[in-house]
C-alpha cells in the first residue's frame, strides 16, 4: 500500500487499483481494508465552514434518514466518510447516498470491498473558492460514475444539480429546475432552497427533519388534549343538565302526587 501510495504521486493512502485488488486473496484483501485509514487530513479537506455548513448538512442527513427509514428501503447515508475508488485519490463528501446496501455503521467505503460505488452525493459550499466543488468534483465523480451530484450553495442560496445520461456516461448533463425544484431520480426526491434552507419533497409531501415532526408532534398532542378536555366539559354539563332534569321531573311528580293526594 505505501508503494502504491507512493507511485501514485503523493503522500495519502490509496485503494488498490481493481486489477490488483482482483489477484489478490481473502486474506490480503481483509488486510488491505484494515490498513485504509478512516478519515481523511487536514491537507485534503477544505476548511471548516461553521455552523451553516455544518447545519445544512445534519439537517439535510437527518431528514434523509427519517424518510428511508420510514419507507423501510435500504439506503446507507454517509457523512464526511473517506471513499476509497481503485487506485483512485480517496476523498469524503459531506452527505453520500448508496442505494440497497446494509446500512450498519462504517469509518469509510472502500468500493471494491463493498462491490459497489455512491450513487449521490451533496456537497455543501458556504465560504472560499467554488473551483473544487463546481468544477473539480464535477468532473472527478462523473468521471468515477456517481450517478447525481449536487451542490447547495449556501452562501447564495442556490442550487445546483448533475446527472450521468446513462450507466456508462462519464460527463455530467446539468439539470435544470422544475418549478423550483431539481428531481433526484436516484432518490426519488426533489429538492429545493426555499428562504435560508434546502428542503426535500416526496411529491407533494414536505420532508421534514427530526425536530420539526416533534414539534409537530407536541402540537397536534396538545390540539387534541385540548379537545379531549372540551368534550371532558362538554359531557360534564350534559350530566349537570341531565340531572338537573331529573331532579325537576322528580320534583313534578312529587306535586302530582300531593295535589292528587289532596283531591282524594
Amino acid at each position: 500500500m505505501g508503494q502504491h501510495a507512493k507511485e501514485s504521486g503523493d503522500a495519502f493512502p490509496r485503494a488498490p487499483t481493481q486489477e490488483e485488488w482482483e489477484a489478490m486473496g481473502p486474506e490480503e484483501r481483509a488486510r488491505v481494508v484494515e490498513s485504509l485509514p478512516g478519515e481523511v487530513t487536514w491537507d485534503e479537506m477544505a476548511m471548516p465552514e461553521g455552523d451553516r455548513h455544518f447545519r445544512a448538512k445534519v439537517q439535510t442527513l437527518d431528514v434523509l434518514e427519517g424518510y428511508f427509514t420510514h419507507q423501510r428501503r435500504k439506503v446507507y447515508l454517509g457523512a464526511e466518510l473517506p471513499v476509497y475508488y481503485p487506485g483512485e485519490r480517496r476523498f469524503a463528501p459531506d452527505l453520500l447516498a448508496v442505494l440497497d446496501v446494509e446500512q450498519h455503521e462504517r469509518d469509510k467505503w472502500v468500493v471494491s470491498h463493498e462491490g459497489k460505488g455512491l450513487d449521490w452525493v451533496l456537497e455543501v459550499h458556504v465560504g472560499g473558492d467554488r473551483k473544487k466543488d463546481a468544477e473539480y468534483n464535477v468532473e472527478r465523480y462523473a468521471r468515477l460514475g456517481v450517478p447525481e451530484y449536487f451542490i447547495y450553495d449556501r452562501s447564495r442560496q442556490r442550487l445546483e444539480a448533475y446527472r450521468l445520461a446513462t450507466p456508462e456516461a462519464r460527463r455530467y448533463e446539468r439539470l435544470e429546475a422544475k418549478q423550483g425544484r431539481y428531481v433526484s431520480e436516484v432518490l426519488g426526491l426533489e429538492f429545493e432552497v426555499t428562504g435560508d434552507e434546502l428542503r426535500l419533497w416526496a411529491g407533494n409531501a414536505l420532508l421534514l427533519e427530526s425536530g420539526e415532526m416533534l414539534a409537530r408532534l407536541r402540537e397536534k398532542l396538545e390540539e387534541v388534549r385540548q379537545r379531549a378536555d372540551a368534550e371532558a366539559r362538554q359531557r360534564e354539563e350534559e350530566e349537570q343538565r341531565r340531572e338537573e332534569a331529573e331532579r325537576r321531573v322528580a320534583e313534578l311528580q312529587a306535586e302530582v302526587e300531593r295535589l292528587r293526594h289532596r283531591g282524594q
